[in-house]
């Protein structure tokens, strides 16, 4: 109907303008923005998925670079143990050149010295190497740090790095241990061993399974008494076998006990001290039992007091050796810990990018078909504008 008040077709042309308007400032805006979901009322489930799923990249990327700044962490402690093995192989070449008596008492001192300087530096090594104010060479294993892995502190999304003491006397190579092998007393009647209380003796255990029980008790005991009980004990063991005897180190001026072995090669001997703190005051104050035992005839004899330097250098080494392998196995399981993390991230960024992210041929086809028809609704309005005219030349 030809009509001059309403011009329904120009308000239709309108109409539809308007949603090809929307929909091309729509398809500017995804296009502009590279997401298909710009607001809640683009896509509302949508858009809830696409936030939890970039939470969780957040996330796991967060958890790579935890595992890398571990290893990062790992590194560091490492750094520290290689000084300290090169540490420990100049204690143990100290240990055993201390062994011989090629060396006079002076030079053996300053063996010692240099060992037990290089005790302290342990010691500092350990507790001064940090990452980030994290020690793993001056505590126990029990205090472990928990490396986050993108899942937050729960089992399944966490690694375990455990700390160790790597302190010398920790290791067992700190405070009295002795490597001299010159020490010992002025003549043999010189008291040897001293008691604290009653209840003090010593046990030498010798050919596998013999044992001597040297009692010192509340007083003392000269090195010809300790000699006599000991070869006591060994004739009883083996006829005709005399364990020890009192050997002058004429470097040193010194008496010391020897004790030989009944066939070479047989066992290591062991001593213990069952009853508490016995020490002779001529062997150092409060030196290990076992210093001032000195190797003066090969390898029929053993020096007790460098041989428990050496042995406990060589554990010291072990344990060491122990904490560095595990540290380069959890840097392994890091970096593997770190791929699959980088693995999952990049699938959930795809996941994202398929609910959240513009095709942008599809969307640049719909523009296309928006501009058209934009263009297509704006001259149907100006043709339904001009409509009401043609009822006006009637009128004329």
């Amino acid at each position: 109907m030809l009509a001059i008040k309403n011009n329904l077709m120009a308000e239709g042309a309108a109409r539809y303008l308007g949603i090809s308007y929307d929909s091309l400032a729509q398809s500017v805006q995804r296009l502009s923005s590279g997401q298909r979901i710009n607001s809640a009322k683009d896509d509302a489930a949508g858009l809830a998925v696409r936030e939890l799923i970039r939470a969780d990249v957040a996330a796991f990327q967060q958890g790579s670079r935890n595992a890398r700044d571990a290893i990062s962490m790992l590194q560091t402690a490492e750094g520290g143990l290689s000084m300290i093995d090169d540490i420990l192989v100049r204690m143990r070449e100290l240990a055993e050149q201390s062994a011989t008596d090629s060396y006079s008492s002076t030079q053996v001192s300053i063996m010692q010295n240099e060992f037990d300087e290089l005790a302290l530096e342990i010691t500092r090594i350990a507790t001064n190497t940090e990452f980030n104010d994290n020690n793993l060479l001056n505590t126990t294993a029990a205090d472990a740090l928990e490396i986050a892995l993108g899942g937050g502190l729960v089992a399944g999304q966490t690694i375990k790095v455990d700390k160790q003491d790597m302190q010398a006397t920790t290791l067992g190579v700190g405070g009295a241990v002795e490597i001299a092998s010159g020490r010992g007393v002025g003549s043999t009647t010189a008291n040897y061993f001293t008691g604290d209380d009653a209840a003090d003796d010593i046990t030498f255990t010798f050919d596998g399974d013999q044992a001597a029980t040297v009692t010192v008790g509340n007083g003392s005991l000269t090195l010809a008494e300790t000699v006599t009980a000991l070869n006591q004990s060994s004739r009883a063991a083996v006829a005709g076998w005399d364990i020890a005897t009192a050997a002058y180190n004429s470097d040193t001026g010194q008496y010391v006990l020897k004790l030989a072995h009944h066939t070479a090669g047989d066992v290591a001997f062991a001593v213990s001290d069952t009853g508490g703190p016995v020490w002779a005051t001529a062997l150092g104050g409060d030196a290990v039992g076992s210093a001032g035992f000195v190797n003066t005839n090969g390898a029929d004899s053993l020096t007790l007091g460098t041989q428990a330097a050496i042995t406990a250098v060589e554990s010291a080494i072990a344990t060491k050796d122990s904490f560095r392998a595990k540290l380069g196995y959890m840097m392994n399981r890091l970096e593997a810990a770190a791929s699959v993390i980088d693995i999952q991230t990049e699938n959930l960024m795809a996941a994202e990018s398929r609910v959240s992210d513009v095709d942008v041929a599809t969307e640049m086809a719909a523009l296309t078909r928006n501009q058209v028809l934009a263009q297509a609704g704006i001259s149907m309005l100006a043709q339904a504008n001009s409509m009401p005219q043609m009822a006006l030349q009637l009128l004329g």
